[in-house]
């Protein structure tokens, strides 16, 4: 996927005029790129209309004008867009209970390492977590994580296959889980990050 630029981004103003129709249209986007795993883990898919959304509610909040500081947010946030062989998420350890979330934090101590992806009967890929910065230390992890996944490409032939079984999972001994089989809008969603295979 390209990369955004200033040139893709609305001025305040005009935001202010598109953002309900643009917030509606993002969040009817997200839907299918939401996959819960059990009652705890939820990842969070990012494309570049997602990251859009984000970079202009940031630019709104901040009432963020100066080139500079727009090419701040873009610089910041690009990097969270898939590059056509990839898929990148953002992972939500939810515990609603105070007590209960300070305990499975510490207990989940680098889970984030242990999130799969697999295609078919290839062999599992781990996520490459936090990039950016370290979330976690010896005593406990963070409620958030930032997620990538390489695809071969084996796998990415196989993700084009109509009907195989695209999974995520995470075998931590604390949690170990594995996602439904994915929705048909769920993969076009996700098979959309990816680069089309070019005609000959």
């Amino acid at each position: 996927m390209d990369k955004l630029t200033r040139q893709d981004l609305w001025s305040l103003e005009e935001y202010a005029q598109q953002r309900d129709g643009f917030r509606r249209q993002v969040l009817e986007h997200k839907k299918d790129l939401q996959l819960t795993l059990g009652e705890h883990l939820r990842l969070l898919f990012e494309d570049r209309l997602t990251i859009q959304y984000q970079i202009q509610e940031m630019l709104r909040i901040e009432r963020v004008f100066e080139p500079d500081a727009i090419q701040e947010e873009l610089d910041a946030y690009n990097p969270l867009i898939p590059d056509g062989r990839n898929w990148k998420a953002t992972l939500l350890l939810e515990y609603p209970n105070v007590e209960e979330r300070r305990d499975a934090l510490a207990s989940l101590v680098g889970m984030e390492h242990r999130i799969w992806l697999a295609i078919g009967d290839l062999p599992k890929v781990y996520a490459v977590a936090d990039e950016d910065l370290e979330r976690s230390d010896e005593e406990k992890t963070s409620s958030v994580h930032f997620l990538r996944w390489e695809l071969s490409d084996a796998m990415l032939a196989a993700s084009r296959v109509p009907d195989v079984t695209i999974r995520f999972g995470c075998d931590h001994p604390a949690l170990p889980i594995e996602s439904p089989p994915l929705t048909s809008g769920q993969r076009a969603a996700l098979l959309a990050c990816l680069d089309q295979p070019r005609p000959h």
